[in-house]
């Protein structure tokens, strides 16, 4: 099973980005709000069951957790969505996917290399 983290403070983001050069980091922005972020979650934490503890997920609630989030998008330099998920690997975003892309299978594939990387994207 995958190691998850909630990220509710600038410490906590700093801390799984530094992460991130250590390990793949799945980084989950979650709007609790919207019933299309609810099955964005439903999909993170079949991937969570499913995956192996080398890869650790971090969600950030974009609600409770606005200034924190805004810090991500900014140090991580992409366009804010929820729910969004991002492939973080050395302090860089290398995939993302956001509303019904968000998928177990989508996380699965990115992982593996399946999926072309986000700046082969734009």
């Amino acid at each position: 099973m995958a190691v998850f983290k909630e990220i509710t403070c600038s410490q906590e983001l700093g801390q799984i980005l530094d992460e991130s050069c250590q390990r793949q980091v799945v980084l989950f922005k979650h709007s609790t709000a919207c019933p299309i972020s609810s099955r964005a979650w439903r999909e993170i934490q079949n991937y969570i069951q499913e995956s192996s503890d080398e890869v650790l997920v971090g969600m950030i609630k974009v609600i409770e957790s606005r200034p924190v989030s805004n810090q991500a998008t900014e140090k991580l330099g992409c366009k804010h969505q929820s729910p969004q998920v991002l492939l973080v690997s050395d302090r860089h975003v290398i995939w993302q996917a956001s509303h019904q892309e968000v998928t177990q299978v989508s996380i699965m594939e990115a992982l593996e290399g399946e999926k072309m990387p986000f700046n082969l994207l734009d």
